[in-house]
């Protein structure tokens, strides 16, 4: 099979419409991205007036793919006009839960005896979009579910990976799924169906609320042959910290996935505190403040924090996530993750303007992707470090500066030749040295120039 590059930069289309997609084929190309993130291609509520992003994380059945961003015939459509633009399809996967159905009935049969009906009456199209399996029965019964107990201690490594996630007091939450022989049968089915159609790679949702025995009984060699998986597991930070200790640690111990590096992510938010310093970017897997390069899916924002009350606080100014990019994308190591939305956050940035909507492909943005892909495999080596500056260079074939402080910060590279900032926002001049302006809390991306 196919060896899936690691490296390849991925356009999360969080919540995008399949034929939204497809549509964006060509120009998803242009820019650069070697991938695309759908949200989870399941049966989910799916309502004339529209249905919020988080019905998508609520699966009612895994067979048939419909819901309000497409069907199965839409996305065989999107994967086939990537696919002819070189651009890989990875599928948002939800295993830990089923739907929270509590408000129309009291039982666990999934799915309900309501849309079995549908699957019956409406024959002909269910039976096109159906992904695998016999419609006429249920996938998943009471005896595919654990005891129901919604989470009340998470610092309890058991409660999170057995209880329920709820919303509040009042919430029954979100049915948990066990590791039984038929649900990781079904699961199974589920992911080599997808791997039929042409999917590339995975991200698995909710895996800090998964067992390991769970993800590895799933996530077994032959699965994972071909394509690339990570994992959703938030932490608070990297080797220090006890969440890391009781959830990303054993899972990076006992599978060959990666997973998204919120150690990472939090090295960067530190960083650009007031007490903080660059120089904790300098080499942060040293310290257990980065996960391995090729283990790590690395972002400065995922679809969760601006969605999730409890996450909105970890939104970076949008100075500081410009920055961050310019050092993901810069650095040697990790798949650089972009997080577009159709303003589903309802963040705007200083214009007025949906902050993350048609960020995914702005000039600048376009320009670290170049960047990221030409420096490929390049060494990363230390020029300058400080609290405020960081300078590195890639094999000599690129250089990157960083610039937190609040004034304009001169750097003096001894480097040969004439250079040029591709995000061109700073100015190179060429003296005994390479002297290079970067404006505050900015930074530069260098190249050669060729004559």
């Amino acid at each position: 099979m196919e060896k899936i590059n690691n490296t390849d930069v991925i356009l999360h289309a969080f919540d995008w419409p399949y034929s939204l997609i497809e549509q964006q084929a060509e120009k998803i190309a242009h820019m650069g991205y070697r991938s695309v993130l759908i949200s989870p291609a399941m049966k989910s509520l799916c309502l004339p007036q529209g249905t919020p992003w988080w019905q998508r994380y609520q699966p009612q059945d895994y067979r048939v793919i419909d819901n309000q961003l497409g069907n199965l015939s839409s996305l065989r459509s999107m994967i086939t006009t990537l696919d002819a633009n070189g651009i890989h399809v990875y599928v948002d996967v939800v295993f830990n839960h089923m739907a929270n159905e509590s408000d129309i009935r009291h039982d666990l049969q999934y799915p309900n005896d309501e849309v079995l009906a549908q699957y019956q009456q409406e024959s002909e199209y269910y039976q096109a979009q159906k992904l695998f399996g016999d419609l006429a029965i249920p996938l998943f019964s009471e005896d595919d579910f654990v005891e129901a107990f919604s989470i009340s201690d998470w610092g309890d490594k058991w409660q999170v990976q057995h209880g329920r996630l709820v919303g509040d007091e009042h919430d029954p939450g979100l049915p948990t799924l066990m590791d039984n022989s038929h649900v990781v049968a079904q699961q199974r089915a589920y992911l080599i169906a997808l791997k039929q159609l042409g999917v590339k790679g995975f991200r698995i949702d909710a895996a800090k609320h998964m067992t390991l025995e769970h993800l590895t009984q799933v996530w077994s060699a032959d699965i994972c042959e071909g394509v690339h998986i990570f994992a959703e597991i938030i932490t608070d930070g990297g080797a220090t910290k006890q969440e890391y200790q009781d959830f990303l640690e054993p899972y990076l111990a006992s599978t060959p996935m990666g997973a998204y590096d919120f150690p990472l992510f939090q090295t960067l938010l530190d960083a650009f505190q007031p007490t903080g310093t660059l120089t904790s970017l300098v080499n942060p897997y040293s310290l257990g403040q980065a996960l391995a390069e090729s283990r790590a899916v690395t972002f400065a924002i995922t679809h969760d924090i601006p969605n999730n009350a409890v996450f909105t606080s970890l939104v970076m100014e949008e100075e500081w996530e410009a920055l961050a990019y310019i050092y993901l994308f810069g650095r040697d190591g990790g798949v650089p993750l972009v997080y577009s939305d159709l303003n589903t956050s309802g963040f705007e940035n200083q214009q007025g303007i949906p902050r993350w909507q048609e960020e995914w492909q702005s000039p600048s943005m376009r320009a670290m992707i170049q960047f990221h892909n030409q420096m490929h495999g390049s060494p990363m080596t230390v020029l300058q470090s400080g609290d405020e500056k960081l300078a590195f260079s890639r094999a000599g074939k690129g250089i990157v500066l960083l610039n937190k402080s609040s004034k304009v910060q001169r750097f003096e590279l001894s480097v040969e030749g004439e250079w040029r900032d591709v995000l061109l926002k700073s100015r190179c001049e060429r003296e005994e040295t390479l002297v290079v302006e970067v404006s505050p809390r900015s930074g530069a991306m260098l190249v050669p120039v060729v004559r």
